[in-house]
């Protein structure tokens, strides 16, 4: 316990240096590989993050992995998730990383089934209703549980107004 406050002069500077290289590395990378590297879309993209922060935090606070191997261990997570953004043109490869939308209401209709597979209560599903401003419930066309954990509802004040196919093209129904 009482090494939590011991530092040398050498090891704050080491440190700040690292964390002022591997910052700089993660921006150069982000900027090549795009906004999508932290964005929330897929379980892979979610690895992604959690694995740039782990690297990030080893390499400024442990002295067994250098700046160096830092940088070439962002690289390897940068160029993993350059070329899943490239293969997820395939679908076999989309399916294969990422969740499929699922389709919680269809119009009125509560698919409890469908509640239960994504964990979501009814308590969940009126409250993202109600940000929606949905006043009553013939507003709604669909509510899906996109593959971010997002709930996305479909509605309009226009109750005959139908919801065009090409929207809900890859959710789940069942």
């Amino acid at each position: 316990m009482e090494k939590w406050f011991e530092a040398s002069w050498t090891s704050i500077l080491a440190i700040f240096l690292t964390a002022v290289g591997i910052y700089m590395a993660i921006i150069i990378f982000t900027r090549i590989a795009g906004k999508r590297s932290f964005s929330k879309m897929s379980s892979f993209d979610f690895a992604m993050t959690v694995a740039v922060g782990s690297i990030l935090a080893t390499t400024i606070l442990s002295a067994s992995v250098s700046l160096i191997q830092g940088i070439v261990g962002l690289a390897a997570v940068y160029i993993l998730q350059i070329s899943a953004a490239v293969l997820r043109r395939f679908s076999w490869f989309q399916e294969a990383i990422d969740n499929s939308p699922l389709l919680l209401m269809d119009g009125k209709t509560i698919l409890y089934s469908n509640l239960k597979k994504a964990r979501v209560t009814e308590g969940d599903l009126r409250s993202k209703l109600r940000e929606a401003n949905v006043l009553d419930l013939s507003q709604v066309r669909a509510v899906v549980f996109e593959t971010t954990g997002d709930i996305s509802v479909l509605h309009t004040s226009d109750e005959t107004q139908e919801l065009e196919d090409w929207l809900t093209k890859d959710v789940i129904n069942n």
